[in-house]
């Protein structure tokens, strides 16, 4: 498999972007992954690159974009934080891989279990990552069930996950609001901003 060029770029829309995606995750889940010659892609893109999807995802070991989607070299740009949650710097980078270097999607891929999430529900203290986790926090409180404050901690990991989709959904809204320039772009159909849920038990990719 050919590292993605100008033209084959320039061929997909955000929808087929999407579908993409989805093929390289049920490969994934599938143990059916696509053969590809990752240094061969290596010298394809050494004079370029022209990858057609950004993914924001949590560093969390176990949720690499390019495996669970099943692609290679120079394929999607993978931007990384704990919590995928957005900031400036992260936008700016965002905005790059959007508008400059033309990809067709964004996905703000949350997961289950997460760790970050699990720190936000617990009020968890540590240092910077303190800072990080008071983003999260909307998401929490967003979250109205359950109501008992006994029940609404890392030990339910329904609450949890609820939280994480809720968190991807906030991520997304604070995307649009925090940057005019994907704002603009999706509103003409340039790209997609999407969100989407990693199953850490059965590897598969759920697409809000």
């Amino acid at each position: 498999m050919k590292a993605h060029t100008k033209e084959t770029q320039a061929a997909i829309s955000p929808d087929s972007a999407i579908a993409l995606l989805k093929e390289g995750n049920s490969r994934f889940v599938a143990k059916n992954m696509a053969t590809r010659d990752l240094l061969d892609q290596v010298a394809d893109t050494s004079s370029g690159q022209y990858p057609f999807a950004t993914v924001l995802s949590c560093i969390d070991s176990r949720v690499s974009a390019e495996l669970i989607f099943d692609q290679g070299v120079g394929d999607i740009f993978s931007a990384r934080v704990a919590g995928n949650i957005v900031n400036e710097d992260l936008l700016g980078s965002i905005e790059f891989a959007c508008k400059l270097a033309g990809t067709k999607v964004l996905v703000v891929l949350g997961h289950t279990a997460c760790g970050a999430v699990k720190g936000a529900c617990d009020d968890a203290k540590l240092g910077n990552l303190s800072i990080l986790l008071d983003k999260i926090k909307p998401a929490v409180n967003a979250v109205t069930e359950p109501a008992d404050a006994s029940r609404r901690n890392s030990q339910n990991i329904d609450f949890v996950n609820n939280v994480a989709v809720k968190n991807v959904h906030m991520t997304i809204e604070n995307t649009r609001n925090m940057s005019p320039v994907l704002k603009e772009m999706e509103d003409n159909g340039e790209i997609k901003i999407v969100g989407a849920m990693y199953d850490i038990k059965d590897g598969s990719v759920r697409f809000l």
